[in-house]
């Protein structure tokens, strides 16, 4: 069956293009290859792409061996050209979309993205942005570009919306379990990813519009920053009420309806959560509007890391900070995974330098960070790396985390997770949203 008409024989194998190997681009082309489809993996990392040529991951979630297994059966070819997309049905975009350095949206991969893609699509094709973004991008920027080569979408080619849902770190949901949010800028553009995704997918759930498809995300995420947020700053009035959170969190979790638990932490990282909700918080001042929840949540969320430098001055005392040794566990923004970007870590990291004595930070996952400009190691842990300092941060809960070695050769920990929470050694011990021993 042709392509232009948009149906495929069973019979055939089925090619997708997927644009972006990272976090999400990487495990949905997997996916895709698993389902039997040909993926044709494009990323302007070139390094990224020799990597995955011999069947090595660059990503903690996917191992090497479901990298070489969709190579060796020639499902999943990586490239850093474009060269290739007209023989797929569908190309999916999977490219960053950060913040620029004044918190406004920075589009350019997308928009880069779409010009490559644009210039070499053929009719009947299906393109899916899946990268997170504010309401209207598929709609106002997305289409534009796609239409500038003469293309009528709904027509010609079909253009759809689908947010990308992977939460790093979770093994309890693969890719193919999470519910897929869907949609089209025709009825025609949302039969095509339906149809496309149904296949792949354990649960396709289509909405209205594009535009209501990135709200949904954007809602997720502002979600998990506005009520993360709100438990830290009851954290630290529960600090100066001398009363442990954590004791009170699992007092109201018993409930078994109306409430849901957050937990406290040095700040919200990763690139959905302190990202999102600046999207939608740009977006909305068109209209004149703004949203008190998101800015609130956006400034408990950046003092975190000063509130804990003060702490650790209050609680080092009379030992001046500026003559301190200390050493920060965990650069990741979340525990079992290398993800490190927006990571309150590094900001943590970069305040102490400026103040204390000696900062190192260690992490099984995370080699070496860029702090202020600075490369930064990891340490190993041993007893005499241990001995010499005055304080340990414990600001992400790696399951690896030796703890029993920390309480028993420390002198002093600070602890953002409660980890320490039960557990008895020589170390002092104060726990952010209280609790001491």
């Amino acid at each position: 069956m042709s392509m232009e008409a948009g149906i495929w024989s069973p019979s055939e194998q089925r090619t997708v293009a997927i644009v972006g190997l990272g976090y999400v681009g990487l495990p949905l082309a997997l996916l895709f290859a698993e389902r039997g489809f040909h993926v044709l993996g494009i990323d302007s990392d070139k390094q990224k792409i020799d990597k995955l040529s011999i069947g090595k991951s660059y990503i903690l979630e996917v191992q090497d061996d479901e990298i070489q297994a969709a190579i060796a059966s020639k499902r999943f070819v990586p490239s850093d050209q474009y060269s290739e997309l007209g023989s797929a049905e569908a190309v999916m975009i999977c490219v960053p979309t950060p913040l620029t350095a004044y918190g406004t949206p920075d589009l350019s991969f997308l928009t880069q993205a779409a010009r490559e893609i644009g210039c070499r699509l053929r009719k009947g094709q299906l393109v899916v942005l899946e990268s997170s973004t504010y309401p209207g991008t598929t709609r106002e920027v997305l289409l534009p570009l796609l239409s500038a080569f003469d293309w009528k979408i709904g027509e010609d080619v079909n253009l759809a919306y689908s947010p990308e849902r992977v939460d790093p770190g979770n093994t309890d949901y693969r890719v193919a379990q999470i519910p897929k949010v869907v949609s089209g800028i025709t009825p025609s553009c949302l039969s095509r990813i339906v149809e496309l995704y149904s296949g792949v997918f354990n649960q396709v759930h289509s909405v209205s519009s594009t535009d209501a498809a990135e709200m949904t995300k954007l809602l997720e995420n502002s979600y998990r920053l506005v009520n993360i947020s709100f438990i830290n700053e009851l954290a630290m009035i529960c600090d100066v009420l001398e009363l442990n959170l954590w004791e009170i969190i699992e007092a109201a979790n018993t409930k078994p309806f109306g409430f849901k638990a957050f937990y406290p932490g040095p700040g919200v990282g990763g690139h959905c959560i302190p990202v999102d909700p600046s999207y939608l918080a740009w977006k909305i001042k068109q209209y004149g509007i703004k949203s008190d929840f998101i800015q609130i949540s956006n400034t408990v969320n950046r003092i975190m890391p000063m509130y804990i430098t003060q702490q650790l001055k209050l609680h080092l005392a009379p030992k001046l900070l500026s003559s301190a040794r200390i050493l920060v566990y965990g650069a990741a923004y979340k525990r079992d995974i290398a993800d490190h970007r927006e990571s309150a870590s590094i900001e943590l990291i970069h305040m102490l330098q400026l103040e204390a004595e000696c900062v190192m930070y260690h992490d099984p996952y995370v080699p070496s960070i860029q702090v202020g400009g600075e490369k930064l190691m990891s340490v190993e842990l041993d007893e005499a790396v241990l001995s010499g300092l005055d304080c340990v941060v414990i600001a992400t809960d790696h399951s690896s985390l030796p703890l029993q070695m920390l309480l028993e050769h420390a002198s002093f920990i600070y602890d953002t997770r409660n980890v320490t929470g039960g557990a008895e050694g020589k170390a002092k011990v104060v726990r952010f949203g209280g609790g001491w021993s």
